[in-house]
């Protein structure tokens, strides 16, 4: 083959190949920092003090927003369809009975529609809102993008499918983050907001009484915690509304002894416990005691998260519980 025509076939699937790359990520480049600067400058400063007001009001609120965030972004991306109400909406799905803080966010839209109608979407005020809780239970902030637009479907059934489970092991967690482009590193970092979680019991009930044909309690379980657990929780008559701190150690504090507690085998849930006993994730448990590099990690992974199947074409809702009319 003469050389001017190889190197022309090189160069046209060069371009081929770049823009193959750069379509997948386009949706990420929808959103940048400081994306209201022009057209709503003070619109993080005003999401922020209604944030504040309302966790001033009921705290417990604020780990709600840092989960919301989650499990938004897990389903149809990050497009506030968590948000929406209505019959088998994800609101509805099982795994989001517990979620807290949408009056939050309801208080933090109609304080930024006030100064700007119509111009921030739902779906960046949960990213913002998330930030803010963050730093309200004493952990470090990091720059939000925007741009998000919102979605216009939810469906209960799609949370239910999409969202990783409490029983979960390392490697359907690592599976379930990398079919939304989240990495194993990323995975151990954001499960450090569990170090403002709380659980029910039904959630790691089996981990203390059927755990398997060999054990009753799972041996990964700090005997100790499993005790106690017991009894809080009891075989038969667990009340499901008792709320059990993941992290033991600073319990309402954002820092990084959830992972000193799984060094310690005080995971609450399986998907916790797991990233301790599982090699492909230990040392990363280990590193991450740093309370310096958990900050600064946890910052950049949810600035990840945050690009999770964002959506470049949709509406702002004017209310984030519904759709806009037409």
């Amino acid at each position: 083959m003469a050389p001017s025509k190889t190197l022309f076939m090189l160069r046209t699937l060069t371009v081929l190949l770049f823009l193959s790359v750069d379509a997948t990520l386009m949706p990420a480049f929808a959103v940048h920092d400081d994306f209201y600067r022009t057209s709503c400058p003070d619109a993080e400063s005003v999401i922020a003090k209604a944030v504040n007001a309302e966790l001033d009001k009921n705290l417990k609120k604020a780990a709600g927003l840092i989960r919301m965030a989650f499990h938004d972004c897990f389903v149809e991306g990050c497009d506030g369809s968590v948000l929406l109400d209505g019959e088998d909406t994800e609101k509805t799905a099982e795994i989001n009975l517990t979620l807290l803080g949408f009056d939050v966010i309801d208080a933090a839209k109609a304080a930024v529609e006030a100064v700007c109608p119509g111009v921030v979407s739902c779906a960046d005020i949960i990213a913002y809102a998330a930030r803010d809780s963050t730093v309200k239970l004493n952990g470090t902030g990091w720059v939000v993008q925007g741009g998000r637009k919102d979605g216009t479907y939810s469906s209960a059934a799609a949370a239910q499918k999409d969202l990783p489970l409490p029983t979960f092991d390392a490697s359907q967690l690592i599976d379930a983050f990398a079919r939304r482009g989240l990495s194993t590193k990323q995975m151990v970092v954001l499960s450090g907001s569990h170090t403002v979680g709380i659980g029910h019991c039904d959630k790691f009930t089996e981990r203390l009484y059927k755990f398997s044909k060999t054990h009753d309690t799972d041996p990964t379980l700090n005997a100790t915690l499993a005790k106690q657990l017991k009894l809080e929780c009891p075989r038969q008559t667990f009340n499901t509304t008792i709320e059990i701190f993941i992290d033991t150690i600073t319990p309402g504090q954002f820092d990084s002894k959830y992972y000193v507690g799984l060094t310690r085998r005080n995971g609450l849930f399986t998907s916790d416990q797991t990233l301790f006993e599982d090699s492909r994730t230990q040392k990363l448990v280990e590193s991450l005691i740093s309370e310096r590099l958990f900050d600064s990690e946890f910052g950049e992974a949810m600035r990840a998260l945050g690009r999770v199947g964002v959506k470049t074409e949709g509406q702002v809702r004017r209310d984030c519980c519904k759709v806009n009319d037409k």
